[in-house]
């Protein structure tokens, strides 16, 4: 199969990543999680005390340098802001709550898009985000875009936090995840939409093997 863009657009804690994630391992592609970057850039702004200042978080960005870097013990990416291992404190519910905000900031996203299209310019890459299919590679090959129930994506988001020994509750991520949605659908730049040549996938009642399956019907018109 020729080397191909795969790119997974969809709503807040739809599994995009997992599923993004085994689709790479599978093809021996690349994986680049958009979604991490736009929370690296969240965690600096709140650590300097500007996450509410645009202006501020504008004139920071020369400052910021985001890279992956493969974990052995992990066997996946983690995500690196400034030469530090920021992967597990990017995944805390008050990133999560600011993270639509910052990333609706023109300045974030024009930043982002150049670097992830750049990531993505020899190809055999899947990259998952809100504006992939859309904005950043609009000529994909393979678009798809991915959603869930909210409560199935609350209740996803709870094990994977609750997990890892945070204390949260069900209601306050239900919460986050609508006020993600909302702000993600009517952000003035690239707002979340469905490309209209993207296949949907509705993985609300879907195992990880089922959703293989799926991908691998997808794949076949490549062949």
């Amino acid at each position: 199969m020729k080397k191909i863009i795969i790119a997974i657009d969809g709503y807040s804690s739809g599994g995009k990543s997992t599923f993004a994630k085994a689709v790479a391992a599978k093809l021996g592609y690349i994986f680049i999680d958009t979604g991490a970057m736009y929370r690296a850039v969240t965690l600096y702004a709140m650590r300097q005390g500007i996450a509410d200042d645009p202006a501020a978080i504008t004139a920071a960005l020369p400052g910021i340098r985001i890279d992956f870097r493969f974990n052995p013990q992990t066997g996946r990416s983690d995500v690196y802001l400034n030469g530090e291992n920021v992967e597990t404190e990017i995944r805390r519910i008050d990133v999560s709550n600011r993270v639509s905000s910052v990333s609706s900031i023109p300045e974030v996203r024009a930043k982002l898009v150049a670097m992830q299209q750049e990531m993505g310019r020899a190809k055999g890459v899947v990259m998952d985000g809100r504006d992939i299919g859309t904005v950043v590679f609009p000529d994909a090959e393979l678009k798809i875009f991915m959603t869930a129930d909210s409560r199935v994506r609350a209740e996803r988001r709870y094990k994977e936090l609750t997990a890892k020994g945070e204390t949260v509750s069900m209601e306050e991520i239900e919460r986050n995840i609508r006020e993600r949605d909302r702000q993600d659908e009517t952000r003035g730049v690239s707002p979340l939409r469905r490309a209209a040549d993207a296949v949907l996938l509705d993985n609300s009642r879907m195992t990880v093997e089922q959703q293989m399956e799926w991908i691998d019907e997808q794949l076949e018109r490549f062949e």
